[in-house]
């Protein structure tokens, strides 16, 4: 199998999974075991899957399958996230509807249809993708969150969080999304912030009755024109000062930086607190206000860092600004409306939205001398998760969940759940929920779960239903089928147990995140149905979904279980990085910077794209996609895989070598043998603590080492020769043995990660059904010898120093040299055959010493020499290069028949390798080569050579292994001399004919040692 066909394998061994029923058998062999406790987070099916939904799936399917193998029994059932405002958008789209206005007029009922619709819209795309990565999931039994039976669960949900006094109404400032026109919650919020640059303005406020001014600043210039206040902190020192003729009121600390290195003066100074109460004029009135507005109030959160130190108090539009309001008893001056566009009484931008009116509200008070200075501002600001815009702060009437009660609960539970990595838990998700805000729930939108919720016309008494049941108790008009989707649900109208008049249902739907969050438990029906399997079930063991999940999905699991149950929903979550392009940059559909992941499958199938997305990087860490990443995946490490089993299968074949006939007991076998049995059996070992700890990618990198470096670099290179005999040996079979029990064992270990090559090759091999089926591998304490293991790394060292040396002194491997002296205290002499053949070496040598390689020389010691023999020193320092060294110390020389001595501090003694050997060192391991080559050794080297090429020739005319040929070489017969014989055997070649112009049916010519030689080789029969 090469590259090409490897998609065609995959959708084979998928049809056998369907046509099988496999993974269906995989419950099943599994049921009454442990469960482990997977719950799928429902994606919504209105857009197509991109590479991110891939690595998901991928993700979620290894530690399914694995778990799976270890005997659990795990359920996986999909789900779909049906409800929500990007499903509303995208009708939209399609409708050619611009507002909540069109919506209304072109009818809910109508409206909810197509979003029905819709939700589905590449369901079929989504089973495809599914399918071909291979992830096994019951996408035909999928939870719903538009389904009755789930949306009675939620309301169950609601009323238990109504009876615990944690849903209620509020008038809050909350973000708002004018074009969607609604709230967001909290965790909705974190999802969309951007940089964005804004003008920073600041600005003059008149005092009444005096000309003086206080300056305060503000990013938001729209805001202004419903300003009712200005806020200063009560201990802080304010100063008035005299600037460019202006007498100006701000802070003290804040006139010191803004105003640095300028002339201004300071006439008075007072503590905030004293300035309370201060009247000043109004920029703008274009409403009269019902309350007393437009003074000075005291505000804790007013600070030094940035402005000026006086806040403009705006409680329409700000958190804070509210609170502050309500403390002062101050108007909510409400100019813009719900669509972001100033109302009409705002007559100079009437209509216009309110961000759009900024740069002429600031001219406006350029041109009344009220500006004093403006400048560009870059900061973090919301914007909109669904529709991509900037959302506004709106003091407006909202249904919510008093999330903020429940913050010590949340950090509680936090503390029972695993999550990978580590850091989020008390980072970005434990910092969050320590500062949780109450969850705005309602969305005065049309597709989604109604807010059950009904109110009397009569004495506004409220109720909230929590079942069907109940509906069908209190409804005066309830229909024969009933749907619990707007606007159906609208027109139920229920009996006031008050004062017996009628209650309609608030408009208001919910938060589709809080139907996503309610997954753990409405998927059952609890508590209507399915009790003791909702409780068999919850906690979920296993949750994994993309880290800007993180205040998503994974926020609203556990806000929904705190609330109800107060228990976190889940055990371990593991999250996943973005998935990003070759360059770095985040995928968008807008830059079409990624490669659809069909395009994937067929050029280099699912197992590719898989085993990348496993071992790149950790889960959690961004990565980078891209063709040319998968591909390499291909080559390296699956059809490495796949090139070692064809080997076994091969030569196993021939010999029709039956492992439950012919396998050889391990203590009879070689230590090769022995050795890649421990490197395994270590394997499987560190594979299982890797994925008992969710470190996907540390496993899936021991395997693909294990593979390519061990197995197939190392073991299969020195094994090679054992299968070339002819005889069927006990040497071979141990072979056969050792690698039947390798191949078996990497299907199963490696059966998670990569399903369709383990599969092919565990069919290929075994009389079984699936390797899906099977257990998981379990190391034998008995196999794994680490002092073998370190043995074999010192000889893995000696020869690749050795083959670097060969490198280095421009000699080819194939060509033969005497010895290799070794000086190691590891006893490694049983291995000397393994340095031999990879090396390619007459005789391996160990000695205790460098004795053998190395002389010692005497190098002249030129700063002593000078000053102790004056003119006469460079000829001692000859003398002394020329002199053996056991005879230097104490030896007396004649120098124009005067006598000298010579002593230690003359010289210095230095090794250096004896001519003929090239000498290296390494962890302590010293290691000669003999260089020299010999007619006897270049004849041999040159033999090789040539068997190098006919084996190439024989490949290219895709002979069988067994087939006999004859061979012509335009050579002299005594160039191959006494390697005739091994060329022959090593080519299967009957006959070597020496000619000045060979034929053949394959001809080529080759150029050996910069010679031109031409070969022919042509089949023969036996």
């Amino acid at each position: 199998m090469d590259a090409k066909n490897y998609p065609k394998m995959e959708e084979e061994i998928l049809k056998y999974w369907e046509d099988n029923d496999i993974f269906e058998k995989s419950l099943k062999k599994r049921e009454g075991e442990k469960k482990f406790v997977f719950l799928e987070g429902p994606p919504t099916a209105n857009g197509l899957p991109h590479p991110g939904h891939v690595l998901t799936r991928t993700m979620k399917d290894v530690v399914l399958r694995y778990k799976t193998m270890k005997g659990y029994y795990v359920a996986r059932r999909a789900g779909w996230d049906t409800h929500g405002l990007p499903v509303e958008i995208e009708v939209e789209k399609l409708l050619g509807l611009k507002n909540k206005q069109e919506i209304e007029k072109y009818g809910i009922e109508r409206f909810n249809e197509e979003c029905k619709k819709n939700v589905f819209k590449y369901e079929e795309a989504w089973k495809e993708m599914t399918r071909r990565v291979g992830f096994w999931i019951d996408m035909e039994n999928p939870y719903i969150t538009l389904d009755n039976k789930y949306i009675e669960s939620v309301w169950w949900s609601l009323k238990e969080a109504w009876k615990k006094g944690l849903l209620f109404r509020g008038y809050k400032v909350t973000p708002y999304c004018p074009r969607c026109g609604t709230t967001l919650s909290s965790h909705e919020v974190a999802q969309g912030y951007k940089e964005v640059e804004d003008p920073s303005i600041f600005v003059k406020f008149k005092i009444k009755g005096k000309d003086e001014y206080f300056l305060a600043w503000t990013t938001t210039p729209w805001t202004l024109i419903s300003n009712v206040a200005l806020a200063v902190h009560p201990e802080e020192w304010y100063a008035k000062i005299e600037y460019m003729g202006e007498k100006i009121i701000m802070a003290e600390e804040r006139a010191a930086v803004l105003l640095k290195g300028k002339e201004y003066e300071i006439i008075d100074r007072w503590q905030g607190k004293e300035l309370e109460g201060i009247e000043y004029e109004p920029l703008y009135k274009f409403t009269e206000p019902d309350k007393k507005c437009w003074f000075v109030i005291l505000a804790d959160f007013v600070t030094m860092d940035e402005g000026t130190g006086i806040v403009h108090i705006a409680p329409a539009f700000g958190e804070e600004d509210y609170e502050a309001g309500k403390k002062y008893d101050l108007p909510v001056v409400q100019l813009v409306d719900m669509e972001g566009k100033f109302k009409e009484e705002v007559k100079p931008w009437a209509g216009k939205f309110v961000k759009d009116a900024d740069e002429e509200i600031i001219e406006d008070l350029k041109k009344r001398g009220l500006l004093v200075s403006r400048q560009i501002y870059r900061h973090q600001y919301p914007f909109c998760w669904r529709c991509d815009s900037p959302l506004l702060y709106y003091a407006i009437e909202s249904w919510f969940i008093g999330m903020s009660k429940l913050r010590s609960q949340l950090v509680e539970n936090n503390e029972k759940i695993n999550w990978y990595p580590e850091y989020i838990k008390y980072g970005r998700f434990g910092e969050f929920i320590r500062e949780a805000r109450d969850w705005a729930l309602s969305r005065k939108r049309y597709w989604g779960t109604p807010l059950p919720v009904w109110v009397c016309q009569n004495c506004k008494k409220e109720i909230c239903i929590g079942s069907i049941e109940e509906l069908k108790e209190k409804a005066i008009n309830l229909p024969d089928k009933l749907d619990l989707h707007r606007p159906y649900v609208d027109k139920i109208l229920l009996r006031c147990p008050e004062c017996d008049g009628e209650m309609n249902r608030v408009e208001e739907v919910i938060d589709a995140w809080y139907d996503s969050g309610s997954a753990f438990f409405a998927q059952w029906h609890y508590p209507f149905e399915n009790e003791e399997k909702f409780w068999q079930n919850f906690p979920a063991d296993f949750i994994c979904e993309a880290i800007d999940q993180t205040r998503g999905w994974f926020y609203s699991l556990l806000a929904v279980s705190t609330l109800i149950f107060n228990e976190p929903s889940y055990k371990n979550v593991l999250t996943l990085g973005l998935i990003l392009d070759e360059k770095g940059q985040k995928m968008s559909k807008k830059a079409r910077n990624y490669v659809e992941p069909n395009e994937i499958f067929e050029k280099y199938g699912a197992d590719a794209l898989r085993w990348y997305l496993i071992s790149a990087s950790p889960p959690w860490q961004p990565k980078r996609f891209y063709e040319k990443a998968v591909k390499e995946v291909l080559s390296k490490f699956l059809l490495t895989l796949w090139n070692v089993f064809s080997f076994y299968k091969t030569y196993a074949t021939l010999d029709k070598f039956d492992y439950e006939k012919d396998c050889i007991e391990v203590q009879k076998r070689e230590i090769i043998d022995k050795w890649i049995l421990s490197k395994l059996h270590n394997l499987i070992k560190e594979v299982d603590e890797r994925m008992n700890n969710f470190e996907v990618h540390k496993a899936a990198r021991s395997i693909e080492e294990f593979v390519i470096e061990d197995l197939s670099n190392w073991y299969i290179r020195n094994s090679r020769k054992r299968f070339w005999t002819e005889e069927k040996s006990m040497d071979k079979m141990a072979g056969y043995s050792t690698l039947y029990e390798v191949l078996t064992t990497l299907c199963k270990l490696a059966a998670p990660f990569v399903p369709f090559i383990s599969e092919k090759i565990y069919l290929e091999m075994e009389r079984n059904e699936s390797v899906h089926l099977c257990d998981y591998p379990e190391y034998n304490e008995e196999m794994i010898d680490n002092d073998l293991e370190k043995k074999m790394e010192v000889v893995r060292k000696i020869v690749e120093e050795a083959r670097a040396l060969r490198a280095k002194n421009g000699i080819k491997l194939r060509y033969p040299l005497q010895e290799i002296i070794i000086v190691t205290n590891e006893n490694i002499a049983e291995m000397a055959e393994l340095v031999r053949e990879e090396i390619n070496v007459k005789d391996v040598v160990f000695v205790s010493n460098d004795e053998p390689f190395m002389e010692k020389v005497a190098k002249p010691n030129y700063s002593k020499l000078g000053p102790k023999f004056k003119d006469k020193a460079k000829k001692v320092a000859e003398m002394i290069e020329k002199t053996d060294v056991s005879k230097l110390m104490g030896k007396k020389i004649k120098i124009d028949g005067k006598e000298y001595e010579i002593s230690e501090e003359d010289f210095t003694i230095e090794k250096k390798a004896r001519e003929g050997y090239a000498v290296s060192e390494i962890d302590g391991i010293v290691i000669a080569l003999n260089i020299v080559q010999t007619p006897e050794l270049l004849a041999e080297g040159f033999a090789r050579e040539i068997i190098r090429r006919i084996q190439e020739m024989r490949k290219e005319m895709n002979l069988e292994m067994e087939e006999k040929i004859e061979v012509e070489i335009n050579i002299e017969k005594d160039r191959l001399g006494e390697w005739e014989n091994y060329v022959k055997n090593e080519t299967r070649s009957k006959e070597i004919i020496y000619k000045e112009k060979p034929e053949g049916e394959h001809v080529k010519e080759w150029d050996i040692e910069r010679e031109k030689i031409t070969i022919g080789i042509r089949r023969i029969g036996e």
